[in-house]
This record gives structure tokens, C-alpha cells and sequence, in this order.
């Protein structure tokens, strides 16, 4: 079942950092482990709070939740790498809370028995080291997704891998792999495989965020008459109408028609841009035509 932090920070998707962090400080001191002591349901709601706010008070982490939804956002992170750099310190002090403990709290390895954190608030890394690998992709590829093989070396011996591509991935974003990377020294788990995506460019498509634009030539005529033109799609081609008096530049909309949605989120659309044929070389009937049309003012 998906995690809606805003939800369980009771608190909309456009609150403000302190509207969030108001949030958060209100109900960590109701369901704070030392303040319900030998409490599991306050201390498990204290985890769900305290994981909710790791992620909206981080700008990185709360654009990529806001972008790729709570399942995306989870193919991206695992739970260490939320609480990563997290400190939550300031707000129990004030109060007089213990803090040395809370990622025993936050983890459920009770004090100092946490398989990744020790008391202190400290990172103790015991899982092996993570890789990071870059992996270019074809446009059409991170459009419509996929299986993927990918060949790296793993702890100095060659690996070989089948990932799926999710439909609709962009440049920048990374996939994580669990559980393919170094081994651990101390013996605990093994590192992830993250895998940093470049897509590469298209000759017909430009992404523009979830959309797409294609650029489509339209005879003179047809920019002051109407026509219809084929219009190339990811789904295949497919038959518009251009309104009379369309003007170089201006853009027909085909809705649905551009970036596959990732978590739960709409396709987004396509846009033809209409560039209005100039013919370099007239016959003599096309000129004389024109010079009439000249002549009536057009």
C-alpha cells in the first residue's frame, strides 16, 4: 500500500516548509517514543511521521515524491537513503527529549541493535557500497519502456542484468537496483545498483516535461484554407485537421498523446507544430496565381 505523506502530515500538497515542519513538531511531541513509553502504535505512528517529514522538508526528495508519485518515488529510494543526512534534533531538544537513540526509534532495532544506525543519530554503514552507473536509452525506448540488459562488474566479476525500464523515464533520473552493488565488509547486505538515466535525443520528438512537440509541414494554401496532415505519434501515425488562418509557429494539440504518466499520473499530450511551406521555386501558372492573389490584397 502507497505512503501519502501529506496525508499523514494532515497537511495539503501546496503547505509551505513551516506549515510542514509545524506539522511534523506537533505531532512528534504527541507520539514521541519517550514521552509513550512501551507504546508500539505511537511508536509506529511516530515512524510514519517522522518518514513523512524526512522527505517533504528535503527540496530534492519532496520534488521527486511530488513528481513521480509515492511508487516512483520508491523505485528511486530505499528507507536509508530517506533518513540520509536527516536530523530531526532541533525540534526535541527544545524539549527536553533524548535524542541518541531516535533512528533505533525510526527503524525498530530497539538501543544501539539497529541493523544500519547506532545511538548518536549517527550513520553506522554496515551495507556494502552503492554503484552508480550511467545507462543511455534510446527516446523511444524511455518512452514506451522495457527490458533492458545491462553488463557491469560486480565486486571485480562481470555481471550480467535484465532491469525494466519504466515508460515514460527521463534524463537525470536514476533506477535503483536492490541489492546489486559492492558486498559488505561487516557482513550485513549488499549495496544497490543505481542506474543514472540519459535519454537520447530524437529525430522527430522534443520532451517538453510531460509533453511532447513534433514538428509538421503545412502547404501555404492549406495554412489559409484548412487542410489535414498525418501527424507522426509514438502510437502511430494519425490524421488532424489545421484550422484555417494557422500561422507558422502555432500548435495543434493531440491529448494523451505524449509522455506515459508514471505513478498513477495522466499521459501527457502532443503538440504539432505547423511550419508553413515557402516554395523556393514556382511554375509559371503558381506565380501567376500568386500575383492575382497579390493584387486582391492578400
Amino acid at each position: 500500500m502507497g505512503k501519502d505523506y501529506y496525508a499523514t502530515l494532515g497537511v495539503s500538497k501546496g503547505a509551505s516548509v513551516d506549515e510542514i515542519k509545524k506539522a511534523y513538531r506537533k505531532l512528534a511531541l504527541k507520539f514521541h517514543p519517550d514521552k509513550n513509553p512501551g507504546d508500539k502504535k505511537a511508536e509506529e505512528k511516530f515512524k510514519e511521521i517522522t518518514e513523512a517529514y524526512a522527505v517533504l522538508s528535503d527540496p530534492d526528495k519532496k520534488r521527486q515524491y511530488d513528481q513521480f508519485g509515492e511508487s516512483g518515488f520508491h523505485q528511486r529510494y530505499s528507507q536509508e537513503d530517506i533518513f540520509r543526512g536527516f536530523d530531526v534534533g532541533d525540534i526535541f531538544r527544545e524539549f527536553g527529549f533524548g535524542t541518541d537513540d531516535i533512528f533505533s526509534h525510526l527503524f525498530g532495532g530497539g538501543r544501539g541493535r539497529n541493523p544500519y544506525f547506532s545511538g548518536g543519530g549517527r550513520a553506522q554503514a554496515v551495507k556494502g557500497q552503492d554503484y552508480v552507473m550511467r545507462l543511455n536509452i534510446p527516446f523511444r525506448q524511455a518512452m514506451q519502456g522495457g527490458e533492458r540488459r545491462i553488463d557491469f562488474r560486480r565486486d571485480g566479476r562481470p555481471e550480467h542484468l535484465q532491469v525494466r525500464i519504466p515508460a515514460g523515464v527521463e534524463s537525470g533520473q536514476k533506477l535503483r537496483v536492490a541489492g546489486k552493488g559492492a558486498a559488505s565488509p561487516a557482513g550485513g547486505p549488499a549495496g544497490d545498483l543505481f542506474l543514472e538515466i540519459q535519454v537520447d535525443p530524437d529525430s522527430q520528438f522534443v520532451r517538453d516535461g510531460d509533453d511532447l512537440q513534433i514538428r509538421v509541414q503545412v502547404p501555404f494554401s492549406g495554412a489559409c484554407l484548412g487542410t489535414s496532415v498525418d501527424v507522426p505519434t509514438l502510437e502511430g501515425t494519425k490524421r488532424v485537421k489545421v484550422p484555417a488562418g494557422i500561422s507558422g509557429g502555432g500548435k495543434i494539440r493531440l491529448r494523451g498523446f505524449g509522455v506515459p504518466g508514471q505513478g498513477g499520473k495522466a499521459k501527457g499530450d502532443l503538440y504539432a507544430i505547423v511550419e508553413v511551406e515557402v516554395p523556393k521555386k514556382l511554375t509559371a501558372e503558381q506565380k501567376k496565381l500568386l500575383e492575382k492573389l497579390r493584387e486582391a490584397g492578400l
